[in-house]
Formats: C-alpha cells, sequence, structure tokens
C-alpha cells in the first residue's frame, strides 16, 4: 500500500512540475525535460535515496507509456540513478561494550548463557542467525574455532580468544546441563530447552543495555560492526577480517575502512603538537 501511495505521490509532484513547465502533453517531455525535473528535486534538498525512488516512479510510469504506444520515445532510458550516500555502520566503545558484556548475572543458568552469546557476537563477529544456528558439533573446544553456516550456506570458521573460552567452559559445565531438557544439537538454549531465536537474543542485548545504565539502543549487527572496526583498528588486515565477517565481496568490509580513518583522524588531532592552533 505505501509503494502504491508513495507512486502516486511521485507522479503527482512531477505532474506539478509540469504544469509550471507549462507542458500539457507527455509527448514532450523529453530527457532535458528530466534533467531539468530532477535538478528541480535537489534544488529542494531532496535526498539521493528519495531522488532515485521518483527516478524509479517515472520509469515504470513512462515505460507503461511506451507498452500502450501513448508515446513514441521513452525519455528515462538514459536516467541513471544519483549515488546513495552510504551511512557509516554505528559501533560502541570500550566503556560501553565493556558495561554490556558484563551485564548478564553469570551466577544463574540463563545469565551465564546470555553472557556467553553476547561474548559470542562481538568476539566473532558472527550475525544473529548464525549465533542461534550453532550448533555442539559446529566447535572445535581445542582450536577455539567454530564452523559456521552463513549466507547461501556457506561455511567458513572463526576463531575466538580465551575470555570467550572461559565463559564457553563454565556454560558447558554449569549452565547448559541444567537447561538441555529436549536433548537438543544447539549451543544456546532457552529455559525450556528449545534453540534460541534471534527475537530473543535482541531482548537479551536490550536488557543488557539496560542493566549497564546506557542511554543507547544496539541491534546484534552493532556488534558484529564493533568487531571488525575493532579488528582493523588494532591491525588485522582487510582481507583477513573479510573472511571470519563472511563477506562474499571486498568491498562490502571496506566501509569499516572510514570507521577506522575516522580513528586515526582523532589520534592525529589529539597527538600532533601542530594539528591545533
Amino acid at each position: 500500500m505505501n509503494t502504491i501511495i508513495n507512486y502516486r505521490d511521485d507522479l503527482d509532484l512531477f505532474n506539478i512540475f509540469l504544469k509550471e513547465e507549462k507542458i500539457n502533453d507527455i509527448k514532450k517531455v523529453d530527457y532535458q525535460i528530466i534533467r531539468k525535473y530532477l535538478n528541480f528535486l535537489y534544488d529542494k534538498k531532496y535526498a539521493n535515496r528519495a531522488i532515485a525512488r521518483h527516478i524509479s516512479s517515472l520509469r515504470s510510469f513512462f515505460k507503461y507509456l511506451k507498452k500502450q504506444d501513448l508515446i513514441t520515445n521513452n525519455p528515462m532510458l538514459l536516467i541513471s540513478n544519483p549515488k546513495m550516500e552510504k551511512k557509516l555502520p554505528k559501533i560502541i566503545y570500550t566503556s560501553e561494550l565493556e558495561a554490556i558484556l558484563g551485564a548478564p548475572d553469570q551466577k544463574t543458568p540463563l545469565g551465564l548463557r546470555d553472557a556467553l552469546m553476547l561474548e559470542l557476537l562481538y568476539a566473532t563477529g558472527i550475525r544473529v542467525s548464525e549465533l542461534v544456528g550453532i550448533t555442539l558439533k559446529d566447535i572445535n573446544m581445542n582450536k577455539c574455532e567454530i564452523s559456521i553456516l552463513g549466507k547461501g550456506s556457506k561455511e567458513r570458521i572463526v576463531l575466538y580468544g580465551e575470555r570467550c573460552k572461559n565463559l564457553l567452559d563454565a556454560y558447558l559445565k554449569d549452565a547448559r546441563p541444567k537447561l538441555d531438557s529436549k536433548n537438543a544439537p544447539y549451543l544456546l538454549l532457552s529455559k525450556r530447552g528449545n534453540q534460541v531465536n534471534t527475537r530473543e537474543v535482541r531482548t537479551i542485548i536490550d536488557n543488557a543495555v539496560q542493566t549497564a545504565g546506557l542511554k543507547i539502543h544496539i541491534s546484534p549487527h552493532v556488534l558484529r560492526h564493533t568487531f571488525a572496526t575493532d579488528m582493523l583498528n588494532n591491525g588485522a588486515d582487510l582481507r583477513s577480517v573479510q573472511q571470519l565477517l563472511g563477506h562474499e565481496s571486498l568491498s562490502t568490509t571496506t566501509i569499516y575502512t572510514h570507521l577506522t580513518n575516522e580513528h586515526l583522524r582523532n589520534v592525529y588531532l589529539s597527538a600532533h603538537p601542530r594539528a591545533h592552533k
């Protein structure tokens, strides 16, 4: 329904523009008119994403007119979409991260599970869907490795460190046996012994943030972003981070270099004696 409303609104605005240009015959709309209309949108401070939507609406409209033989030439054939603004991934910083990771009460089975869950997300950079899918047989305890089934059913190996190892050992010894009422294969179990779902993970993160007394909202993906950024800030090469994240293309991983460049900028501005007036 929203798509139809947006489509109608886009065409209404285009019609207003044509009236202002005193164009009352759709057959007179050519490439130059379309370019002028796009400049009209830019002048009104429309974002690139909104302009791309207007272009999509016009493409569909003129394609329909051409199919119905109501126009001879389609003026949209040479029109390309504007370059999309890339939003930098949201990350959290060390003090906030430590507060969140330390929030669950590890004296209870569910609290120990929650602590492991949060640590795994940050320690490995895996997606929340990958986290809940981990089975006991996926874990190589000797090598501190986990076999992950990622997007497109592609397998990869992720690693975890000493803190995560200690939590995992404690969870498998003291917590999971108390939760495993159904002999389930999954690592992370609900209080009823079922596989934890992604919605539960998000709730657990929200609770940890609240317990930590922070006034922020984060998703599981923020921990993934933080993992990637911290790895790069501490000397990891881009290709290794790509493999750990399971990105098919290196270009997907390069967005994190914008964050590390900002980190370098802050270091420079705070450390160089001539960086300030």
